[in-house]
C-alpha cells in the first residue's frame, strides 16, 4: 500500500502553484492595521503576488486612506458618490506622493523630482480659495503646498495636489471643455472618468 500526501489547492486561482493556500483576508487586514496602513509596507507587500496585489488594491489601499483623511473619504463616498471605488491605490498614492515636475513642463527648465511626503492635510476651504468664482459650488479638496525652495529663476515652488468631489458633474470640467483647454493625453483619459 502507498501513503499519498495530501494535495492542497489554493482557492484563489486555478494555476496557482502554492501548495497550502494564502493567508486569510482577514488576517492581512489585523497584520496592516497593527502597522497602521504603512503605505510602503502595502506597496512591497503589492509586488508579492498578483493576488496580494489585489487585496492590496481592494482592502489595504481603501483602509489607508479611511485612515489618513476619514473626513475627505466620508465626504466623497456621501450622497452615493462611488468616485474612489477601484481607485483606491491612485488615491493613497496622491496622499502621500509629490510628483514633482519634469523640465519642459509647466515651469521651463525645473525638475524637481517627484517624492514621498511625511505628513498630508487635505482642505475642502483651501480647495474653494484656488477655484473660480463661477466654479466655487463644486467640492475640491486640495493639499498643503509641498514646497521646494530656491529652484533658481523661478525661485521657490509649492505643488499642490487635488482632488474633486464628483468631477465629472462639476463647473470645472464644464468651463475647461467650453474652453477646449489641451491637456496631456494622461490627463484627457482622467478627465474623462472623472477622476
Amino acid at each position: 500500500m502507498v501513503l499519498v500526501v495530501k494535495q492542497y489547492r489554493c482557492t484563489h486561482s486555478a494555476s496557482c502553484l502554492c501548495l497550502k493556500g494564502h493567508i486569510s483576508e482577514d488576517a492581512l487586514f489585523l497584520v496592516f492595521r497593527h502597522m497602521n496602513w504603512n503605505p510602503r509596507m502595502i506597496a512591497l507587500f503589492s509586488c508579492v503576488s498578483k493576488w496580494f496585489d489585489d487585496i492590496a488594491k481592494r482592502v489595504l489601499w481603501k483602509e489607508f486612506c479611511h485612515a489618513r483623511a476619514p473626513k475627505m473619504m466620508q465626504d466623497l463616498h456621501s450622497s452615493g458618490s462611488h468616485i474612489v471605488d477601484g481607485n483606491w491605490k491612485a488615491l493613497g498614492k496622491l496622499l502621500i506622493h509629490c510628483a514633482g515636475c519634469t523640465k519642459g513642463g509647466l515651469f521651463g527648465n525645473i525638475h524637481v523630482p517627484g517624492h514621498f511626503v511625511f505628513r498630508t492635510r487635505f482642505s475642502r476651504t483651501c480647495g474653494k480659495s484656488i477655484l473660480p468664482p463661477q466654479c466655487r459650488t463644486d467640492v475640491l479638496y486640495v493639499s498643503d503646498p509641498c514646497e521646494h525652495l530656491d529652484q533658481g529663476e523661478e525661485g521657490d515652488l509649492g505643488f499642490f495636489r487635488g482632488i474633486f468631489k464628483s468631477f465629472a458633474s462639476s463647473k470645472v470640467k464644464k468651463m475647461l471643455i467650453e474652453k477646449q483647454a489641451k491637456f496631456h493625453p494622461k490627463e484627457v483619459a482622467l478627465l474623462k472618468t472623472g477622476l
